[in-house]
């Protein structure tokens, strides 16, 4: 039974990682080689949150079908199959069930949405959830406490990607009247109010799991229309939403594979949102002046190294010849012409958690001094590198092979072309030395990816990275009250990080979430997704 279920946890997080490794990912045409131009990436010419030149609204128009092109496609409108962020499909089933709590971007803090209140006792142990009166699904049934405590329940039992960090800290959930419920939790948590702004929040109706076959039935404000799977999905409005009939008949999401061509559909007029991630394009849409949200997330470009025993990065020394070896500006060169927002450090200088501990750095020639150490022991300098087979994933392992073989490593390179593959070798049969992708951990909940990625229990750490030091600097983030706190742990998280190297990491990214002057609206939220209640297409 103990097996099974470590089985499904992995499995779990593997699905978790194959949103993280997409948004590492691009396509063919979203960059390439830099064709030997030595440029450096541009810093500090970002503003992270609300940017670009948005029109006077002037009073909301009803009707139309705002046309949204995608990043990537939603496995299923399940909350429990399909990790929810902006770049996994998230904002569509935002659209079909809603979020209890409501990241606000731009304050910094999370707020109520579908939610009255949220209320913490003075451990941060004990949340109170109060309902607003009158929320129904779009069945008619109401939305109140017990059907919030079944579908937390369901979304475990059925493994939604969050249930590893959820459950272990989640003792009980008790609804005391039809509007309350209380959550009890074993350890002191902060940052909370995030599950229930992401798929654990995304409450679905008791119908929608009472048969065989999960029906997508929510209190958001669509509901399921048509559904072309690789061509299109269409949602309508749910007139009876509880903020009062959407604006929009319907959203039409598309999934075009190239960024370029999301941003040229902006500009021409056939999309009316995109959702855009690879540097150099986000880099041409925000010197545009398109409005939009401009996300930035830590670790978004980094190689997870195999720790694990009989493995070249069980050996501490090794990890730090090649933190030492590779330079993520040359990456970002090779890979994105010099555009991106490549370094060393878990959170970069445009992130309110920047630390001023810095990090390792470059050095060559200690890198050779400490693969020559680990060579007298018996290693032979052979690693293998894991990365896809697009023009940007060969541009990046050629580069990776390159700077890695010219302090003495040599590189073996694997080049897999399914995502679907490279997640399951990586964090299913844990088969690699060296393997790219993301952790993407959010400027809004540091705790929630730093935990899944660092922790020595969790099943979203492919490396088998594993300090108790670390384990305790994450219990103390997870209990952290305040900014002030919140930062020193994690000056003390990076410290460790560049002693312990326990991935290597290459630099954060920028996410682009676009929309043309005559959209009006959208309510950015947490892991970078969007709500499109309010949204209005402008004549």
């Amino acid at each position: 039974m103990e097996r099974a279920l470590r089985a499904r946890a992995r499995l779990a997080a593997a699905l978790a990682a194959t949103a993280m490794l997409t948004s590492a990912c691009v396509s063919p045409d979203d960059g390439g080689s830099d064709g030997g131009k030595q440029q450096k990436a541009e810093r500090g010419r970002y503003t992270f949150g609300s940017i670009g030149e948005q029109p006077a609204a002037g009073e909301p128009v009803r009707g139309g079908t705002l046309r949204f092109a995608d990043y990537a496609e939603a496995r299923s409108l399940s909350p429990a199959a399909t990790y929810a962020t902006g770049a996994s499909g998230g904002s569509a089933l935002a659209a079909v069930y809603d979020v209890l709590m409501r990241y606000d971007t731009a304050a910094h803090r999370y707020e109520p949405w579908l939610a009255e209140s949220l209320k913490a006792d003075d451990d941060a142990k004990i949340w109170t959830l109060t309902l607003r009166d009158g929320v129904e699904f779009s069945d008619g049934t109401p939305l109140d406490a017990e059907a919030v405590i079944a579908s937390i329940e369901w979304y475990q039992e059925n493994k939604g990607a969050d249930t590893a960090l959820l459950a272990p800290n989640l003792a009980k959930m008790e609804a005391t009247d039809e509007s309350t419920v209380v959550f009890t939790l074993r350890n002191a948590w902060s940052t909370f109010p995030a599950m229930l702004a992401q798929a654990p929040g995304m409450i679905v109706a008791p119908a929608a799991y009472a048969g065989k076959t999960f029906k997508p039935i929510g209190a958001g404000a669509f509901t399921l229309g048509t559904h072309a799977p690789q061509e299109e999905m269409v949602l309508k409005a749910n007139k009876n939403y509880w903020k009062g009939e959407p604006y929009l008949d319907a959203l039409r999401f598309t999934w075009p594979q190239s960024d370029r061509s999301k941003l040229e559909a902006l500009n021409d007029g056939t999309a009316d949102v995109v959702y855009m991630r690879g540097p150099d394009v986000v880099d041409d849409a925000v010197k545009e002046g398109h409005p939009g949200e401009l996300t930035l997330t830590g670790l978004g470009n980094m190689i997870t190294v195999n720790t694990r025993e009989g493995r070249p990065g069980a050996d501490l020394r090794v990890r730090k010849a090649m933190a030492l070896a590779l330079d993520p500006a040359l990456d970002t060169e090779r890979a994105y012409d010099g555009k991106g927002l490549p370094g060393q450090e878990i959170f970069p200088p445009e992130s309110r958690w920047h630390s001023e501990v810095k990090p390792a750095g470059i050095d060559l020639d200690q890198a050779r001094k400490l693969l020559a150490e680990a060579r007298k022991d018996g290693y032979d300098g052979t690693i293998t590198y894991m990365d896809g087979t697009d023009p940007v994933a060969r541009a990046k392992a050629v580069v990776t092979k390159a700077m890695l073989e010219r302090v003495g490593f040599t590189v073996k390179l694997d080049l897999v072309s399914s995502i679907a593959d490279r997640v399951a070798k990586t964090y299913v049969e844990h088969d690699f030395d060296l393997s790219r992708g993301a952790a993407s951990v959010s400027e809004s909940d540091p705790y929630h990816r730093l935990q899944s990625v660092l922790n020595s229990k969790s099943y979203g750490n492919p490396g088998g990275y594993a300090n108790p030091k670390m384990d305790r600097l994450l219990v103390e983030l997870q209990g952290a009250t305040d900014e002030a706190e919140t930062q020193r742990i994690l000056d003390d998280v990076q410290t460790l990080f560049n002693e312990d190297v326990p991935v290597l990491n290459l630099g954060a990214s920028a996410a682009f979430t676009a929309w043309g002057e005559n959209v009006h609206g959208i309510v950015p939220t947490d892991e970078y997704m969007a709500l499109f209640g309010e949204a209005w297409i402008g004549k």
